[in-house]
Order: C-alpha cells, then structure tokens, then sequence
C-alpha cells in the first residue's frame, strides 16, 4: 500500500519519560517508519526529541506561554504533582483545548490544502479530553481518528483499596459529554481505536466505527533469551513494579506471596514509589518478611528493566488497570505476568503465557496468588513453557511495527483504501 500523509496531533509525547508520554512515542515513531508522518506535540518535548535520529518527516512545537506556566504551578501545589489523579484529568479540558486551538491555527491552511490524508489523534488516552479537531477537519474533507483511548473502568466493589483510592470526581465523571466538542469529537470520528474492552462497550453506539487495539507495545529489543528456569534448588524471583497506590494492590501481592516468602523459597522486589509506600513496609515488616523483600523506589526505564530480565513472575493484581504497560514489559522479557482479570492486562493475558485472577474480592485473590505460586515453585518446567509462550506471543502480537500495521489497516479503510480490519476484544 502507498505510504500516507499523516497528521498525528500528540501532546504528550517524550522518549525519555514514561505512561503515556512514552507510550505516544513509541506508537508515533511506528507509524513515521511506514508513513510520512507531521508530528505535532507540546514544546516541552523538544530537548528530549532534538536528542533522537527520528523518522518524522516533520515536528511542530507548540508553547502555551504563560498559560502553561499556570498549569505547572497548579499542577505542583494543587495537585502535588500527580499524574494519576482524575481531578486533574478533568481540569486539564481547557488547556488540551487550547493547545489543540493553537496547533489549528498554525496548521489550518495545510489541512484545508489537504496536505494530509487523515488526521490521527494519539494521545492524551483519556476520552473525557475532546478533540475540536473532529469538528474542524470535517469541513476540510480529511478523516480524523482517534485512539487508542482508555478509561471508564469502573472500580470494582469488594476491595478496600478501591474505596481508598476513589475520588469523589468519579461520580461526575458521565458529565463530561456535556463539555464543549465532547459529542462532536466521536460523532465526527471517522474511526474510534478502543485500547480495551471497557472502552469499546462504553462506545457500542458507535461499534460500526470502533476497533479494539491495546494502547501498550513493546521494542523487538526487549526480546532477550531467558535464563533456564526450571532449577528447583534457586527461590522464585518474584516482582511487582507500578506506582505504590492504592488500586495498585500492591499490598495483595505481598500477602499472596507472603507464605512461599516465609519459606524461603522466593523473594520479592517491588519497583516504584508512591503514598503507600509507608503502609506496605510496615505491612512487611508486620508479617516478618523484611528479609526477603526488597524495595527500590523509583528506577529509571533501562533499570526497571533489567529487574524484569530478572524475574521469574510479575504479581501484579491491579484493581483498576487502563493499558498496564508492565505486562506488556513482562511478557517482553520472559516474566510470567499474574493480573486481575479485570481491564488491560485482563485483555491481553490468556491461558498459556500467564494467569488471571478473578475478580471477586481480597481474600479470593490472595489465596489464589498463594496457590498459584506454590504450584509453579514446584513445577518450573511449566514456568519455563509460559515464560517462552509469553516472550513468542509478545514478538508476535505486541511490537510498535506490529501495532502500527494494524493501525494503518484501520487508517487505509477510513479511506477507502483496505477493507475492514476485524479487530474486536476477546471478551
């Protein structure tokens, strides 16, 4: 097929960060190696992209002047800098607003000239921030898509962590169809890119249009050969690595593992940071597992890494899971990822390369973690066989290159070019 001419809108967008940032990258940069692609994103991104050999065939910067000062503050002293937090999903809407505004304004005459064959809209994820893009490119006869997006999972009843990490802007979250460009963004959608299975039945009224497609990817280089597992004599290497949340369960994994830890026959290393972290090591030091446990607070990708690299099983019973980016990682390297069957990573993982636990409350899932564990430390042959399962089903269905084929397939049906890829959730 003929190359495109893509306009990919991508406010955050940055090799050097991680989440969503990183995730706008990796999937842009895919995309500028099979099509000629304009980049056009946030100007804080700048240093980190002038540092890279990129295959876009352009970049625009856009600044926001004092506007993003402004938000910089609030984000640090209203916010306390986290990202994570819905409020701030919400009161970010002007300020996507207004930068997609200033990109229109510096990029309308090229639309209008149809410089570009479609208009792709990357990033941010989150479907409450409405594109007025949708609206504008229309008049201009060029398709806009937009996606992969991801949210609207709601948290699950029975876990004392989702009442501790839900804020009270949940239950308002519905209003946001009631913000300015919110309807016209999806009905002028030519395509809608789900990133999970949540996502697509909250857009069922537009499922003629929707294609499921999981935000996350992987390098080819993650791929390495793995260690032989099947040793008896060595202790499991297990790991959880996320932000230090509530709703992140870290604190199941650890009760989950506790007994194989007591035993000595694995230790756990926990990469991240965040408000629990105090909570968790009293909680390990509460069960008596201080020597066996291990955390390393905030690492840098590469590091994080080679943790992975390291380990035998990912225990990560995330609550509330968008995208899930680690079990992509995991199964990347050869760690066999143990996820809540529940969001992401209960989309991607299946029987054969790793396992779900069910959704049904804290004990359910600690003694199913506890199981679990205590049948693959005596069975490391079938720990070897997923491990392999995982690494072969991520070089197959899970890399950047991979994932931007199928979004060309959704971009050269929207014109007219391919037919429609059958690209649905299994759930």
């Amino acid at each position: 097929m003929k190359p495109l001419r893509i306009l990919i809108l991508s406010e955050q967008n940055n090799p050097d960060w991680i989440s969503v940032p990183l995730v706008g990258y990796r999937h842009a940069e895919a995309l500028a190696r099979q099509h000629k692609v304009h980049l056009v994103t946030h100007v804080r991104n700048k240093p980190a992209h002038e540092k890279k050999r990129e295959p876009f065939a352009e970049i625009t910067y856009i600044d926001l002047g004092w506007i993003d000062t402004f938000y910089e503050w609030m984000f640090e002293k209203i916010f306390n800098s986290d990202f994570g937090s819905q409020a701030l999903t919400a009161v970010r809407v002007p300020f996507y607003i207004i930068f997609e505004w200033l990109a229109w304004r510096q990029l309308q005459d090229l639309v209008q000239r149809q410089n570009y064959d479609c208009v792709l809209r990357l990033t941010p994820v989150a479907p409450v921030l409405p594109s007025p893009w949708a609206r504008w490119t229309r008049s201009a006869n060029v398709p806009f898509v937009i996606g992969p997006i991801n949210g609207g999972l709601p948290f699950p009843a029975g876990y004392e962590q989702a009442q501790k990490q839900k804020e009270w802007i949940s239950n308002l979250r519905k209003l946001y169809r009631l913000m300015p460009y919110a309807r016209s963004t999806y009905r002028e959608a030519r395509a809608i890119i789900a990133g999970s299975s949540q996502t697509c039945s909250e857009f069922s009224a537009y499922q003629d249009k929707v294609f499921f497609l999981p935000e996350n990817g992987i390098t080819p280089n993650m791929i390495q050969q793995r260690r032989v597992l099947v040793d008896t004599s060595r202790p499991l290497q297990l790991l959880f690595a996320g932000r230090l949340v509530p709703f992140k369960a870290c604190d199941l994994a650890i009760k989950g593992s506790a007994q194989l830890l007591l035993s000595g026959r694995a230790h756990l290393t926990i990469v991240g940071d965040g408000s629990e972290r105090e909570a968790l090591e009293e909680l390990v030091r509460k069960l008596g597992l201080t020597a066996c446990v291990t955390f390393t607070g905030m690492l840098s990708h590469p590091v994080t890494l080679q943790h992975f690299a390291k380990a035998d099983v990912l225990v990560f019973p995330s609550i509330r899971e968008f995208g899930g980016g680690v079990v992509f990682e995991a199964l990347a390297t050869g760690a066999v990822p143990m996820v809540s069957d529940y969001g992401g990573p209960g989309d991607i993982v299946h029987e054969g390369i790793g396992f779900k636990i069910p959704l049904n409350n804290e004990t359910a899932a600690v003694e199913f973690i506890q199981k679990t564990l205590d049948e693959l430390d005596k069975d490391r042959a079938r720990l070897l066989e997923l491990s392999r399962n995982g690494q072969a089903f991520a070089r197959e269905a899970l890399t950047w290159d991979g994932k931007a084929g199928l979004t060309s397939q959704i971009l050269y049906w929207v014109l007219g070019q391919g037919e429609k890829p059958r690209l649905q959730p299994s759930r």
